[in-house]
């Protein structure tokens, strides 16, 4: 479990958990690991009313993630999916955004069993487990899917969650909002 809130969510992907009291936003990263395979998430909550700019970030990660699953089916390899994400990062004008974190990749047995990069030629297999987790300086997406032979199925769905609808490529994908809460005292 990975926590990080306020300014640590400008400065760390991966924020490691501090005594630091949360005054308006929070990101919570989970990897959590049962009967031998790992699940990945990533959650916002923002207490208070959320920034244009803040909501302008998270849904421009979100449309690289959504251009990253456009991209995941069986056969194709890791770095095509990983050139997906860099040119919908500079389509949403976010140019280079990717070189501050790693994209994510294939789950199961490890976190991440291998990143995908510009180089990487693994291809996607059919029923595999894929986190992929685009960032935005303040802003991250994650869920794990399952690459099924008619879909992705997501495997860590949040119910009750606010959701994004995003049209990419012709299809319609469902993406974690920030959750937005009350001011807290």
């Amino acid at each position: 479990i990975l926590v990080g809130a306020d300014e640590r969510l400008k400065r760390y992907r991966h924020p490691l958990p501090t005594a630091h009291k949360i005054k308006n936003i929070v990101m919570m990263v989970i990897c959590a690991k049962g009967y031998g395979l790992i699940a990945n998430l990533t959650r916002i909550v923002h207490f208070g009313k959320i920034p244009a700019d803040l909501k302008r970030r998270h849904e421009a990660c979100v449309q690289v993630e959504c251009a990253m699953w456009h991209e995941t089916v069986p056969g194709v390899e890791a770095r095509d999916v990983f050139q997906a994400a860099a040119l919908e990062y500079a389509r949403q004008g976010f140019v280079g955004e990717w070189k501050k974190h790693h994209q994510g990749g294939p789950t199961g047995y490890e976190t991440r069993d291998f990143l995908a990069t510009l180089h990487e030629k693994r291809e996607i297999q059919l029923n595999q487990a894929v986190a992929w987790n685009p960032s935005i300086t303040g802003t991250k997406s994650e869920d794990t899917i399952l690459v099924t032979s008619k879909d992705l199925e997501v495997l860590t769905p949040t119910l009750g969650w606010p959701m994004l609808k995003v049209l990419y490529g012709g299809k319609l994908y469902s993406r974690p909002d920030i959750l937005e809460k009350g001011r807290l005292l």
